[in-house]
This record gives C-alpha cells, sequence and structure tokens, in this order.
C-alpha cells in the first residue's frame, strides 16, 4: 500500500496571512530586492503558506 508523503514541511502552527506577508516583506528588505538561490526558495515556500492562510474571493459574499 502506497502512502503520499509530503516533502515538504509543515509549518510548526498557522499563521494568519499577514503575519506569512511580514516575513515574505522582511525576507525582501534583508536581500536588497536580489535573492540568492537559496533565498528564492524560501520566499516560494513563503507564497504558498501565505496563499493557504489567505481567505478564499470565492467564498467571500
Amino acid at each position: 500500500m502506497l502512502h503520499d508523503m509530503s516533502t515538504t514541511p509543515e509549518p510548526a502552527a498557522e499563521r494568519s496571512a499577514d503575519e506569512v506577508n511580514k516575513e515574505i516583506r522582511a525576507l525582501w528588505f534583508r536581500s536588497g530586492g536580489r535573492l540568492s538561490s537559496q533565498e528564492r526558495r524560501e520566499y516560494q515556500r513563503l507564497v504558498l503558506e501565505w496563499a493557504e492562510a489567505s481567505p478564499d474571493p470565492t467564498k467571500a459574499a
């Protein structure tokens, strides 16, 4: 039997989209607007986390 395992670690605790956005902004600020390969991977992870934490606009009425 195969099990579906994610290779991406889950965040320790769910954070709000605002919290994740602050971390994204701090990453860009620290990098001076030019991301290294490692920073780019971190940015991609953060953007995915932000998207998961963001409210679904199709459910808003």
